[in-house]
C-alpha cells in the first residue's frame, strides 16, 4: 500500500498491527509533537488516522475542529464516490452514509476547561471499510464503506483527500469564525428536529448554537450541551 502524499503543512506517521492512531497522537502530541502530524492504520478492513493541532484558542472555540473535520471527510468522500452516496455528520462525531451509522470522529484535548487554552487537540477519524461481523443483518444500522457503493475508493486517496479538505476548513475557520463551518456543517448534520435522548436528557434537537454547543428542547425548557462535553481522556 503506497504512503499518502499530505499538504506540506501535514506530516505522517504510519503505524501497524493493533496501534491506535488517535491514542499515539494523543501520546505524541502530549510529547511536544508539532501541529499537523496525522498517524495512521489502513488496512483492508479499515481505515484510522489522527491528526494533531493546536488551536491557540480556548476549548470550546477549538472543539470547532470537530465539525471541521467532518466537514473535511465529507468533502473528500463526495470528491472520490459515486454521487448517489450521501454523507451526514451526528453532532458528537458520528459518520453516516447513505443513512446508516459508518465509523466516527473523535476527539481529546490537553486540558478539558472550556476556557483555557489547551496545548494539543486531536480528532481521530475511524471508518469500517468492510463489515467483518459474520451476520451484517444482525446491526441493520450499521454499515461500513465498500457496503455503500464505495468499493472503487482507494483508502489512502481517501485519508489524503480527507487531510486536503480538513486543513481548507481550518483555514477557513481560522479566516472568518464559526459562520461560514456553521452553515456548511448544518447542511450535512443528522437528526436535527427529532427527538433524542443524551446525557439523560429527552428532546428535540434543535440544532446548535454559535459554538456548536446542541440545542435540546424538552417540555420546559432549552438546554445547551456544550461540544466539549464529547471529549474523550486520552
Amino acid at each position: 500500500m503506497s504512503a499518502p502524499n499530505f499538504p506540506p503543512l501535514m506530516s505522517s506517521l504510519a503505524v501497524e498491527g493493533a496501534i491506535d492512531p488517535f491514542e499515539k497522537a494523543c501520546a505524541m502530541a502530549a510529547l511536544g509533537c508539532d501541529a499537523g502530524l496525522i498517524v495512521h492504520n489502513v488496512t483492508a478492513n479499515h481505515l484510522l488516522a489522527a491528526l494533531v493541532m493546536a488551536p491557540e484558542v480556548p476549548l470550546e472555540d477549538a472543539m470547532a475542529m470537530l465539525p471541521a473535520c467532518g466537514v473535511g471527510f465529507q468533502n473528500a468522500l463526495g470528491a472520490l464516490a459515486p454521487p448517489e452516496v450521501a454523507v451526514h455528520l451526528e453532532w458528537s462525531g458520528g459518520l453516516r452514509v447513505n443513512g446508516a451509522a459508518c465509523g466516527r470522529l473523535r476527539v481529546a484535548a490537553s486540558d478539558t476547561a472550556p476556557d483555557a487554552e489547551p496545548d494539543w487537540l486531536v480528532v481521530g477519524l475511524e471508518l469500517p471499510l468492510i463489515q467483518i461481523t459474520e451476520r451484517p443483518g444482525d446491526a441493520p444500522d450499521q454499515t461500513a464503506l465498500y457496503d455503500e457503493g464505495c468499493a472503487e475508493v482507494d483508502p489512502v486517496s481517501l485519508l489524503e483527500a480527507w487531510a486536503r479538505h480538513t486543513l481548507v476548513w481550518i483555514n477557513r475557520w481560522e479566516e472568518g469564525g464559526t459562520k461560514v463551518l456553521h452553515s456548511e456543517w448544518r447542511g450535512l448534520a443528522h437528526g436535527i428536529g427529532e427527538d433524542i435522548t443524551l446525557d439523560g436528557c429527552r428532546g428535540t434537537y434543535l440544532g446548535v448554537d454559535e459554538r456548536f454547543g446542541l440545542l435540546l428542547r424538552d417540555t420546559d425548557t432549552t438546554h445547551l450541551i456544550p461540544l466539549s462535553t464529547r471529549l474523550e481522556t486520552p
